[in-house]
């Protein structure tokens, strides 16, 4: 059964949107889910979904998306100046106040929502994305291709996992950069130097 929430504010399409999405997901299913269910869920036009995001995927991404390439650009501008700390830090950023949202919730209720292979498509390209600035940054402060490329990677991995591993666990078990923290930890072997 379909509901409509005609009349909304504008500025609440975008959040409208995501919710409509993810209660679809939730009863249908993601690949049963078209575009034209959401914005008829959300009792917004076709054009408006498209106003804030580029894909049925990106409802999902799109809030992560925006902070890794927040990310990407203060790791091109660490120069040679980029070490661990500083390459954590802006890491801790991506996770900083990350509340539950779309992703978070497509994390936790993947399969219910029938999202296994999407996600696990979607996160290894972001995650590519992700360990690839960070490999640039630690070339660019002097380290070696090889060693970049596994620091960058192992970095990226970590991000990641800790945010599925916090979705997974529920939000109220603590914030997102405590199990980055751990996740970061574990890889402490591999030395940015």
């Amino acid at each position: 059964m379909s509901t409509s929430r005609a009349g909304r504010p504008k500025a609440s399409s975008r959040e409208t949107l995501s919710e409509a999405a993810c209660e679809l997901f939730l009863e249908r299913g993601y690949d049963a889910t078209s575009v034209a269910d959401i914005t008829q869920r959300a009792g917004v036009s076709r054009s408006s979904f498209f106003n804030y995001f580029s894909s049925k995927s990106d409802v999902l991404w799109s809030g992560l998306d925006a902070r890794i390439a927040t990310a990407a650009d203060a790791l091109t501008a660490l120069g040679r100046d980029g070490d661990a700390g500083t390459v954590r830090a802006i890491l801790r950023a991506i996770v900083r106040d990350f509340a539950p949202d779309p992703l978070a919730l497509a994390l936790r209720n993947r399969t219910a929502m029938g999202l296994d292979d999407e996600l696990v498509r979607d996160t290894g390209v972001r995650q590519v994305r992700l360990a690839s600035a960070i490999s640039e940054a630690a070339r660019a402060a002097g380290m070696s291709v090889i060693h970049a490329d596994i620091v960058g990677a192992a970095h990226a991995a970590a991000l990641f996992s800790s945010l599925r591993v916090w979705a997974e666990r529920g939000a109220g078990f603590g914030p997102p950069e405590s199990t980055l923290d751990e996740a970061l930890r574990g890889i402490d072997d591999l030395r940015w130097t």
